[in-house]
């Protein structure tokens, strides 16, 4: 346990493992994605309305409802519209998130004298900056993303073609930076959940270092429940943001994230806050449990190849060495003549 315990993965190591986990949870709950985004930018009728007022025509009332119509009306392509989009995102999203992570914990544990358990509040602080530094080189991918899960039927486009409706439109290029301020302040999010992770994981399994697969995901699940209940006002504002703006603004996007929630209040009461949080807690509680229980794998398979690779380099570098010493005692009685 001891030798495990000194062996670390260095931050790149620790991106693609975070990485592939991520793709892999992502690729598995995808339709979930797509059911809580449509729940989050559509605006609820009144009873006396007939027209929809979000771009979608068909009104969802539950998870449940959103899979029947979106099935019915769109097939099951229509439950992984945006799929390769969604997935680069997330694949670049938390490369960058767990290289960061890595690196910025690397610095701040070597800047310290002693080697004492770090605090939440640091863990959170820690997450908080790297969440922030992935969010400003990969919010682009998640605009597009999220623009085209809530194209309507018959307006489906690809990656590329929506990239340019969104360079295209009154923001020009910054539209793919549309919510950035929300996303920087969402980074409180994945900084609670794995902040929440770390500690979790020193209380339930302290001096642990490899978990077990249900254990890492019922500490990803807990995590990760906790962090989108404090954040689902934030995440339905983003998601209002990115998208294309209801009938009802007649094209007018909104500005801020606090115009959306204005918005929502105005139209939906405070509750509608929280429309999509269902789906958005199903998905983030599988999503991270998932995520973390692959990761912790691919670490592991990481480590096991590292050591692998030290060892053929250290028996090539003997190899060498003996040559060297045979071809040395062959010239040294040359020499002694």
């Amino acid at each position: 346990m001891s030798a495990q315990s000194k062996e670390t993965l260095p931050p790149w190591g620790n991106a693609v493992a975070g990485a592939t986990g991520a793709v892999l949870a992502n690729a598995i709950v995808y339709p979930l994605d797509i059911v809580k985004t449509r729940l989050q930018v559509q605006v609820k009728r009144k009873p006396d309305e007939s027209a929809p007022r979000t771009v979608d025509e068909a009104h969802y009332d539950s998870t449940l409802d959103a899979i029947q119509k979106i099935l019915a009306d769109e097939g099951l392509y229509g439950l992984y519209s945006g799929f390769g989009g969604s997935l680069i995102g997330v694949a670049s999203q938390n490369f960058a998130y767990f290289y960061w992570y890595s690196l910025v914990r690397v610095l701040y544990s070597s800047s310290r004298r002693s080697p004492q358990t770090t605090s939440t509040a640091v863990e959170l602080s820690l997450g908080a900056v790297s969440g922030a530094l992935a969010q400003v080189f990969t919010i682009p991918v998640s605009v597009i993303t999220t623009r085209q899960q809530t194209q309507p039927k018959g307006d489906k486009r690809g990656l590329l073609d929506t990239g340019k409706e969104v360079v295209q439109s009154d923001d020009g290029w910054t539209g793919l930076w549309r919510g950035l301020k929300a996303s920087l302040v969402l980074v409180v999010n994945p900084s609670i959940t794995y902040g929440a992770y770390q500690r979790l994981k020193d209380i339930l399994f302290p001096g642990k270092v490899s978990l077990r697969p249900w254990e890492a995901f019922v500490l990803g699940a807990m995590s990760k429940a906790v962090a989108t209940v404090a954040t689902q006002p934030l995440i339905v504002a983003k998601i209002g943001l990115q998208s294309r703006p209801p009938p009802a603004r007649n094209g007018r996007p909104f500005k801020t994230f606090v115009e959306v929630m204005e918005y929502i209040v105005q139209n939906e009461g405070t509750m509608g806050l929280f429309k999509g949080i269902a789906p958005q807690i199903l998905k983030g509680v599988f999503v991270q449990g998932l995520l973390m229980m692959i990761k912790e794998r691919m670490e592991i398979l990481f480590l096991v190849l590292f050591r692998y690779l030290r060892k053929v380099k250290a028996e090539q570098l003997r190899k060498v060495a003996d040559a060297a010493a045979a071809k040395a005692q062959q010239v040294a009685p040359v020499l002694l003549k």
